[in-house]
């Protein structure tokens, strides 16, 4: 059965993160996308290639083999491929076998990434690619990392659309009780769910009382905000924030507090593994490289304990098949985004979605 066609929780037209950039290099890197195994490198002229990581031959992956200029010598064999995945020389024979090929996906660079299009290359337009512009602003700073979680990438998007979870998994950094008590609003077109959460006239918490002090020098009560931006199938932008309570911020005019953005692309590897990029990004003193590695090690810090959960969810999931989920009015913006996924998946797969979701949600511009 092709891979199209088996039964996934995740569409393959779909831009997916294979590698943050500096990642990938001279060299031969292999990685399983979407349940497929591909190789992955650079040109001479600095193009990112990605290749099906199986010769045509006897099927040696040829990550194990070499590369010899912009070509990719197997390493068994020794069958020579360009970056376009042809066959180009075989051994002991001067006529090439014209299905001597394997299977090339499109790439772009953007926003710090490589991103790899699994699905029907007619399909890849660059401009499907999500927006994470922060990432590489000069406006902004910051830096990031990537995460092999044991976990279905649906569960992170579930974890970041809903940051309830903040006041009893991160206590001791972002979270507090007014993250949980505070009201929110969810909106959704036919490819993203937003999610946005005021929090006004808060103590703010650690991590975010660090950075007001940085930039401010002292630390007050604040306006605190989420805005959670889902973009189908496994984006998620984050704008979040404090300023000092009543200085604006609610009305549009943070120029006295802090501005953050947090990137995350997740990757499914398989039904139940992923690759989660995620970087955080700043718009003040951009310079400061210092603050952004303590930033990101911050952050780091926060991401292990969701790794935490969400493996111990995973495994919990595969522990009682029989269960199901239940919903809470918190579980709305994740919902959503699992009703886009399920219409994608659906959509290539020839099936019909799951049902609309239990909990009545307000779709945008009502």
């Amino acid at each position: 059965m092709s891979q199209a066609k088996s039964q996934t929780s995740f569409p393959l037209n779909a831009w997916y993160a294979v590698a943050y950039d500096v990642e990938v290099r001279r060299e031969l890197m292999a990685r399983t996308i979407c349940n497929t195994k591909v190789v992955i490198y650079r040109r001479a002229d600095n193009t990112p290639v990605v290749l099906e990581d199986a010769c045509w031959h006897r099927l040696l992956p040829l990550s194990k083999g070499r590369l010899d200029g912009d070509n990719l010598v197997c390493g068994y064999h020794g069958l020579v491929f360009n970056s376009g995945g042809r066959c180009i020389q075989m051994p002991s024979q001067d006529t090439l076998n014209p299905s001597a090929c394997v299977r090339a996906f499109p790439a772009v660079e953007r926003h710090r990434f490589i991103w790899v299009w699994m699905g029907d290359p007619v399909l890849a337009e660059p401009e499907r690619i999500p927006d994470m512009h922060w990432n590489d602003d000069p406006a902004w700073a910051g830096d990031g990392k990537v995460i092999h979680v044991k976990c279905d990438y649906r569960l992170v998007v579930d974890n970041l659309m809903d940051l309830t979870h903040e006041a009893f998994v991160h206590g001791s950094s972002i979270g507090n009780r007014a993250v949980a008590e505070a009201p929110f609003e969810v909106t959704h077109t036919d490819r993203t769910a937003t999610v946005t959460r005021w929090m006004l006239d808060i103590d703010p918490p650690p991590f975010w009382a660090f950075q007001l002090r940085k930039k401010t020098g002292s630390v007050v009560r604040c306006d605190r905000w989420q805005i959670i931006r889902f973009e189908a199938p496994c984006t998620v932008t984050i704008d979040v924030g404090v300023a000092p309570a009543g200085t604006g911020a609610p009305q549009g005019d943070r120029a006295q507090g802090v501005n953050g953005y947090v990137l995350n692309t997740i990757t499914p590897e398989t039904g139940t593994t992923c690759h989660y990029f995620w970087a955080f990004c700043r718009n003040y003193n951009v310079h400061e490289q210092g603050l952004t590695q303590t930033l990101r090690e911050g952050v780091t810090r926060v991401f292990g304990e969701d790794e935490g959960i969400l493996e111990a969810q995973q495994q919990a999931i595969l522990d009682h098949p029989d269960k199901v989920f239940y919903n809470l009015n918190i579980d709305a913006g994740a919902m959503w985004a699992r009703r886009i996924i399920d219409r994608m998946v659906a959509a290539e797969q020839g099936g019909a979605p799951s049902a609309e979701p239990a909990v009545p949600l307000r779709a945008a511009g009502r």
